[in-house]
Order: C-alpha cells, then structure tokens, then sequence
C-alpha cells in the first residue's frame, strides 16, 4: 500500500477495497472510489485520477456512498492539474499538484456571486489573500488586508480578487493544514480552468466546476483523492 500525506491510498484489487469500506464485494459495482479508506463518515468523493505523475492532465470523478457502495454521480471530466504534474512530497512553488486525499474547506471562496452552493461562501474584494509566505506565522491561510495596503506578508502571486477567471468560483483543498508546515505549499484549490495547467492547484472548465460546487454538502464530510491510476487503483 501507498501511504501519502498522512492518509492511505489503498493498493488493493477494486473488489476488496469495496469491502474495505464496508461494502460487499458481491453486492457493490467495483470502482475506483472503492479502492481508496476514507472515514466512514465520508458520504462523498472527488477523484482526480492521472496517468502518470509527470502529466498536466487527470480524469476527475464524483462519487456518493449509497449504503455501503459508491456509485458515481458526476464526470468523468477533463481537469488539468500543476505544469510540473503531480507529486507526494510536494514543496512551495514547484509547480506541482500534492498527491494524497484531502477535506474539503469550510469555506468557499469567489469573484462572482454564490452560485448556490451549500457552503458558507464569501464574495472576494480588494486586499484579499491567500498567504503562501512560508516565513509568515499565517501562511497558508486566508488573509484580508485594507485595499490597497502591502500585505505584511510576501507576495509572488496576484490577491485573489484580481484572479477574475480562475477565481470566479473555488473551493479550498485543505493541503499542508492542521498542522502547517512552512515550505511544503499553500493555496491549493478547486478552481475554474484558464490555461493548460496549474501552478498546483485542481482546475475544471467553469460549468463542470459550479456542477461540482453545488454538489458538495458539508454535512456529508467530502474528501478529494489525488493520484495516479497506479497509486488510487494499487
């Protein structure tokens, strides 16, 4: 098994992942969500598949738990992940897109209006920030200063409010959260797609990612699963 970020990606034969989850081999349709130990708790899962590491393209799914199965609710659909692919020891600015699974932020964030999604939504405005200064004691976290304020921290990127297309909808990928570690990469999202990759982040064509948004229920404890077919499936 493939131990990544804290969390186990399973390299078991699809069928025994069923069962690893609590389900029945016999009675449940053998899946990718299967193959991967989430919290019993968890009643929904992203899946952002790739075929190697060093690619810049993946296969994204939703899945829903239906009893003890997984059934698949939404895709598959084309996202594009960091321009450097993807990695399990991932660090700040290398351009790649962290492996492992992840929860889903409490918050999501946008430059338009809430597209009617279920979770607390804030509206971006002028001085907000995601902080991705490793030497500041709030990196990776949300930040707004006064508009038109420097930031006590070091930007390299843009604010948020100034990323109209690619922020015009997102949810937070809790990456390198609880604990913090400084250096090893901040602001990781599910966002809208502008360009052929990511610096690091999850990016979906625009309709697919509200589809996304409005599906996710904080209440069903939603988790995303980064890998390789290899790495996911066993």
């Amino acid at each position: 098994m493939l131990r990544l970020t804290g969390v186990l990606l399973v390299g078991l034969a699809v069928a025994a992942g069923a069962a690893a989850n609590g389900g029945d081999a016999a009675g449940c349709e053998a899946n990718l969500a299967a193959a991967i130990e989430v919290p019993r708790q968890t009643g929904q899962l992203i899946t952002v598949e790739a075929s190697r590491f060093r690619t810049t393209s993946a296969s994204l799914r939703l899945w829903q738990r239906a009893g003890d199965c997984w059934v698949r609710a939404g895709g598959p659909w084309t996202a594009r992940v960091g321009w450097n692919g993807i990695s399990q020891n991932r660090r700040e600015g290398d351009g790649t897109t962290p492996a492992g699974v992840f929860t889903i932020g409490r918050v999501m964030y946008g430059n338009a209006a809430n597209p009617g999604v279920r979770y607390r939504y804030r509206r971006l405005a002028c001085g907000d920030w995601w902080n991705e200064d490793p030497r500041s004691p709030t990196y990776n976290s949300f930040q707004h200063v006064r508009c038109g304020i420097r930031p006590p921290f070091r930007t390299t990127t843009p604010g948020l409010w100034q990323e109209q297309r690619a922020y015009r909808h997102f949810a937070v990928i809790e990456f390198n959260m609880r604990p913090v570690v400084p250096g090893r990469g901040s602001g990781i999202f599910l966002h809208a797609k502008t360009g052929s990759s990511t610096n690091g982040c999850v990016s979906l064509p625009a309709d697919k990612l509200v589809t996304a948004l409005r599906w996710l229920r904080p209440s069903a404890r939603p988790r995303i699963a980064i890998g390789t077919t290899r790495s996911i499936r066993g």
